[in-house]
């Protein structure tokens, strides 16, 4: 994995660099809380402190990047490694108050792909809230076979926002109109309606946005960020705690600004390259057996009085 960060000292006394640096468990999983902005790994907590923020909060789930319908050699399968990762939530102890989707539901857009994802997704029996990845977009419609599932109760393209647990979610759509290699794009409408959204929030409030492509500039040359996100960062600043959520990337990446925290998430279909380490972004091919360590989905407990987050990612593995 690799870390992007700051070097501020956290309230406790424990750095961002620190923080960032300590989230790997086992190898296989990530489990941190966000304290007024600042993050801070569980696993520096002890276990009993750690055990505290996931027994007395509500968790939710992102999964992303599921690709219905893919079947080159990065992944021949990726309709059953979904399954898997839909079983593996399935069989969670502490069962989820909802799911987020970030994105590329499918491959191609095909009726036939989103009626398998919605059959894998729905069969775990949980509410879910999507947000739609370039790939979901690519039908005749120009992303009408999207919208026509999932935008009931959105605006636009398919952006919304919805409270629970004293949290505000806030759904973003950055893959309208993507060229190729390109960055992502909220546009000056959704910008107008995030304003208006905020408005009554108020500042002490949590907020988790999530969207398909990073808010941040993970690699450029990639298409890996989005041009105007610092317009929709700015009208975050006022916010104690903001936390957001993205896909895309296919690999788990943080980096910490002030007051808000961003993490992007495994897909449940394929890896890609890490940032320049290829000649282009894509589906990257890896032995057999390393394969379901480099996919999987991630878990967000957030604690009564809506005040800290912890997130666990989980591979498949």
């Amino acid at each position: 994995m690799t870390h992007h960060h700051n070097d501020e000292s956290g309230r406790d006394g424990i750095s961002r660099r620190h923080a960032l640096e300590c989230m790997i468990w086992a190898g296989t999983g990530v489990l941190w809380t966000i304290s007024g902005g600042v993050p801070v790994s569980l696993n520096l907590l002890g276990a009993a402190q750690a055990a505290e923020a996931m027994a007395t909060g509500f968790t939710f789930l992102q999964i992303s990047d599921s690709h219905i319908g893919f079947d080159k050699a990065a992944n021949p399968h990726a309709i059953d490694t979904l399954k898997e990762a839909m079983g593996k939530i399935q069989a969670l102890p502490q069962k989820p108050a909802f799911m987020i989707h970030t994105g590329d539901i499918t491959h191609l857009s095909k009726p036939a792909q989103f009626d398998n994802a919605a059959e894998i997704i729905g069969g775990a029996g949980f509410d879910v809230h999507y947000v739609p990845g370039e790939h979901d977009l690519i039908d005749d419609g120009n992303g009408k076979a999207y919208l026509d599932r999932y935008g009931k109760g959105t605006k636009g393209a398919g952006w919304y926002s919805f409270d629970q647990n004293g949290v505000h979610f806030v759904a973003l759509v950055n893959v309208v109109n993507l060229k190729a290699g390109g960055l992502g794009n909220l546009g000056a409408e959704q910008l107008a309606w995030l304003a208006d959204d905020l408005k009554a929030v108020s500042a002490s409030t949590p907020i988790v946005v999530f969207a398909h492509i990073p808010l941040w500039a993970v690699y450029p040359e990639w298409g890996w960020g989005t041009d105007d996100a610092a317009q929709a960062l700015g009208l975050l600043k006022r916010f104690g705690s903001v936390t957001v959520l993205n896909g895309h990337i296919h690999q788990i990446m943080q980096k910490v600004e002030g007051n808000v925290t961003f993490h992007t998430a495994r897909s449940t279909a394929f890896p890609q390259p890490a940032p320049g380490t290829a000649a282009s972004p894509g589906p990257m091919t890896v032995p057999a057996g390393q394969l379901r360590g480099l996919l999987g989905t991630s878990s967000v407990t957030v604690k009564q009085g809506g005040q800290d987050l912890a997130i666990i990612d989980s591979t498949l593995a």
